[in-house]
């Protein structure tokens, strides 16, 4: 068997035992977004620092935030678009457009750390920041738009300015520019604090997982735009900006991200169309598992 799918095999066993997990009641899809947040919050500002630390830093790092918000553009033109020959119903394709901009970046990571270790989780978190902050300003402005509350969607930046790991990977950068060493105790709680970020991801991954059919070929076309010309952007990307390498791979693995689980919360915050929702997070889940660990093998 090759090392990669011997390490990719436990990340579909993780998944599985989330969904375990839930049908015998032990974990509910309500603790799923407390395992994302001890994600986000603690694991990836540890791994990140400890990445950034180790890796020799390049120019074209900057290119990977870059990327993740010029796709959300490219993609909203697709299905703005489509959406003026669709013609559906106005809560179904704020759910429509919603879920083809809303991109599930903590996807990557597990797989990432699999074949990359800390440099391809600290590389991601990258594209995460950048993706994160256009989810709750650009597209969650279009959630509020298509929605029938009287949010005034007005953007928090102070919620951004708090992100652990924005904070962590600006001291991950300044250590790094005076070239600054950890001590050993420093490297140990890192490394005790981002050990469980792969397990808990996919756990909560599991957790989610709740099948639905609702309107299957409007929520088909909602997941090829999101994966199908959101991989197209990320190759063209690559391609005008000449990447190369783990930042190549992040890029091009990370624009194909599924439908993120924000889509079934911003549906809710606005009313829009949840049963829909839930139909595209859910299939795109499903090609995911597949389509993001064999980019990650062919690059």
């Amino acid at each position: 068997m090759q090392p990669f799918i011997e390490k990719i095999i436990p990340l579909f066993l993780a998944f599985f035992v989330g969904i375990i997990a839930k049908q015998l009641k032990l974990l509910s899809k309500k603790d799923a977004p407390i395992l994302l947040k001890t994600v986000l919050n603690v694991s990836i500002p540890a791994v990140a620092i400890l990445a950034i630390s180790r890796m020799a830093l390049q120019m074209e790092f900057i290119f990977i935030p870059i990327s993740a918000v010029l796709i959300v553009f490219g993609v909203y033109a697709v299905s703005k678009g489509l959406g003026k020959i669709l013609k559906l119903p106005r809560a179904t394709y704020g759910s429509f457009l919603v879920g083809t901009l809303v991109a599930n970046s903590a996807f990557a990571l597990p797989f990432l750390a699999a074949s990359h270790q800390e440099q391809g989780l600290a590389l991601a978190s990258l594209f995460d920041i950048a993706n994160s902050i256009m989810i709750f300003t650009f597209i969650y402005y279009q959630a509020v738009k298509y929605g029938d509350s009287s949010n005034s969607g007005k953007i928090e930046w102070r919620k951004f300015l708090k992100m652990p790991p924005i904070w962590a990977l600006t001291i991950a950068f300044i250590f790094k520019g005076f070239n600054i060493q950890f001590p050993p105790l420093a490297v140990n709680f890192l490394e005790l604090m981002g050990s469980p970020t792969v397990p808990l991801v996919m756990i909560a991954l599991g957790l989610f997982f709740e099948p639905s059919f609702k309107q299957l070929e409007y929520a088909l076309l909602a997941v090829f735009i999101r994966m199908g010309v959101g991989l197209a952007l990320g190759f063209g990307l690559s391609y005008l900006f000449g990447l190369t390498g783990l930042v190549r791979t992040v890029v091009i693995s990370c624009s194909a991200l599924p439908i993120g689980f924000n889509t079934l919360i911003f549906a809710d915050l606005e009313n829009l169309d949840r049963e829909f929702a839930a139909t595209e997070v859910s299939i795109s889940m499903i090609v995911a598992m597949f389509l993001i660990p064999w980019l990650i093998w062919m690059f």
